[in-house]
């Protein structure tokens, strides 16, 4: 049992890191903004699906004129990076969520770097089993690291108790970490959308920790929510940059690792209900298309489809923020009645 004062004291970090990490990407993104600008880091727009079909829906739902600068996930990385270096480094709770957030930033950027140069025809990016392939790989390290180094080898399954998986929990590792950073990376396609719904998600993350008495990985976590809370400042409609797959894939990615280290990968499609019906549709959307030769959707993922029948995008935007702000709370409530908080 933790002592309240100490508690408090912990807690007080946790909302120190917060606003360090709000004030950190206050202060850099002026220094992107002038960069980003300066060397046209406009974001191309795809032109062709995964399934290799012209994105004519996509085209026609696209209303934006002027040239949007991609990559501003590199302010979000950077900060958290800082920070946790300087005041947050621990072996056994921020090593490997800074590692996989890093792991994730280099494999977007690649793509990114490669998205801006493109002359707007073709592939405007890495090929889909190309980021898959590295995905997988820094998810990979991140499981050996995380059975091997740490020890971990049970998962808690809610309401009963904990199931030993022993070396299964690597394969069980890689499936959660790379599902959820590519479930980032589709849903980020609306001004803010993955940004707040990334806010609310690891804001979840950062109670739950805290009530187990992770304060490292709470702290870690608040301090992407303060980065965050900057971003999305900036990426309220309309945009004046995106966040790109170096935010997309580090944030996404070092989310999955987060619910590996809180032992909560069943409470994790709960607090990011959005970004599995965002992936799924596209799955689904994929399969049908192979299988059936027909849409389910208009355009996939769903936010596109909400689009297409009339929908703004600021209504699809709010609306998708509050059911994950809802989401993340039941995810909490959960967290706390289902045993996954005992250090407490």
């Amino acid at each position: 049992m933790l002592e309240l004062e100490q508690f408090a004291q912990e807690v007080s970090l946790i909302f120190a890191l917060s606003f360090l990490g709000f004030g950190a990407a206050m202060l850099l993104t002026p220094v992107y903004t002038f960069f980003a600008y300066k060397y046209k880091w406009w974001k191309r727009k795809r032109t062709h699906s995964t399934t290799g079909e012209i994105l004519q829906v996509v085209a026609q739902l696209s209303t934006r004129k002027r040239n949007v600068p991609t990559m501003a996930g590199l302010i979000v990385v950077i900060a958290v990076t800082v920070i946790t270096l300087l005041l947050n480094l621990d072996r056994q709770q921020t090593w490997l969520p800074l590692a996989a957030l890093l792991g994730g930033a280099l494999v977007g950027l690649i793509d990114d770097i490669i998205n801006v140069r493109s002359d707007g025809t073709g592939v405007a990016g890495l090929r889909a089993p190309i980021k898959f392939a590295m995905i997988t790989a820094v998810a990979a390290i991140g499981a050996w690291f995380f059975y091997d180094k740490l020890g971990y080898t049970a998962i808690h399954i809610p309401f009963m108790t904990d199931i030993t998986l022993g070396w299964w929990l690597i394969p069980l590792f890689i499936l959660v970490v790379v599902s959820t950073s590519n479930a980032v990376n589709i849903s980020d396609g609306l001004d803010g959308l993955a940004g707040g719904l990334l806010t609310s998600a690891f804001s979840a993350f950062a109670i739950i920790a805290a009530l187990q008495g992770n304060f490292g990985i709470a702290a870690f976590c608040a301090t992407i929510v303060g980065a965050l809370l900057s971003y999305v400042w900036f990426n309220i409609p309309p945009a004046r940059f995106f966040m790109g797959d170096v935010g997309s894939f580090a944030l996404g990615t070092a989310l999955g690792v987060v619910a590996m280290l809180t032992n909560t990968i069943f409470l994790l499609p709960i607090i990011a209900l959005v970004f599995v019906l965002e992936a799924g549709s596209s799955v689904i959307q994929i399969l049908s298309k192979k299988l059936f030769h027909r849409k389910v959707f208009i355009s996939a993922p769903v936010h596109h489809h909400l689009q297409a029948i009339g929908w703004e995008k600021t209504k699809v935007t709010m609306r998708f923020w509050v059911i994950g702000q809802v989401c993340a709370a039941i995810g909490v409530l959960l967290a706390i009645i289902g045993g996954y908080v005992t250090a407490l």
